[in-house]
């Protein structure tokens, strides 16, 4: 395992693991702290050894939110504000949408603010049993941030983002499952549950596939039934000349597990 500042990285079973690791402060996020994690998603999507990413938090928390501890003239630090970009995938955080391998978010604890938005970026959530998310924005005088208010409503539908974010209220795992937002797991091994989800992926899918039906999804938000269906239509032919269509084929029949190489 290495660290880089705040963050860990791992790599077990083609799953690389990355932790927010500031767990004497709920892994709070700070500035440092997204450059070392967007480092270690970059590193993710490049490591031959990792077909799926889980990202999870260090301790009793997921990520409570940014780091609000005041400047040195005691006011709150201004926060950044990123340069546009017409890019959908270029976003703060919408990145996570443009890498091809599927990213797993492990929400262990308290999750909030910045550190739902997070979540939110993930392709599959799982949450810890008792474990607590909230919005919170509206309840510090702020609006929903980095793409939330475009995200939740799909995931969730308007009327259940609307209630999150214009109440910033505090909700349970079991309720953020109720809604559709989670798939909630046992507290008493959590960790080894969300693993064995993300090392099923990594080793029965195919790279390839999962990389092109991310594509598919997130793409899918912003095009026409028929773009989409065109879409597929065109990828679908290129899987038939595929290494990984024939390993697929091949250990259907022969009653095995795949060997994929995700060309």
């Amino acid at each position: 395992m290495t660290d880089t500042d705040d963050i860990l990285y791992d790599v077990a079973d083609k799953v690389a693991t990355i932790t927010l690791n500031r767990p004497d402060k709920m892994n709070a996020w700070s500035p440092d702290m997204e450059v070392a994690f967007r480092a270690a998603i970059d590193r993710a999507a490049a490591d031959d050894g990792a077909r799926a990413i889980v990202v999870t938090g260090a301790g009793k928390g997921f990520c409570a939110g940014a780091d609000l501890a005041p400047g040195p003239d005691g006011k709150p630090r201004p926060r950044i504000v990123p340069p546009f970009s017409a890019d959908d995938f270029g976003q703060r955080y919408s990145y996570m949408l443009g890498v091809e391998k599927p990213i797993v978010a492990g929400i262990n604890g308290a999750c909030a603010g910045v550190g739902l938005c997070l979540a939110l970026y993930a392709d599959m959530r799982y949450m810890a049993e008792g474990a607590k998310m909230t919005t919170a924005f509206v309840r510090r005088g702020l609006i929903a941030e980095h793409g939330s208010a475009w995200m939740l409503p799909r995931l969730i539908g308007t009327m259940n983002a609307m209630d999150l974010l214009l109440t910033g209220r505090t909700i349970d795992a079991a309720e953020a499952e109720r809604l559709g937002l989670v798939r909630m797991l046992a507290k008493e091994g959590f960790a080894e549950a969300v693993h064995a989800v993300a090392a099923e992926l990594a080793s029965l899918s195919s790279p390839r596939a999962m990389g092109l039906i991310k594509r598919q999804v997130y793409m899918g938000y912003a095009q026409s039934l028929a773009a989409a269906t065109q879409m597929a239509n065109d990828e679908q032919q290129k899987c038939f000349t595929s290494e990984d269509y024939a390993e697929g084929v091949a250990s259907f029949r022969e009653k095995r597990a795949p060997q994929f190489t995700g060309r």
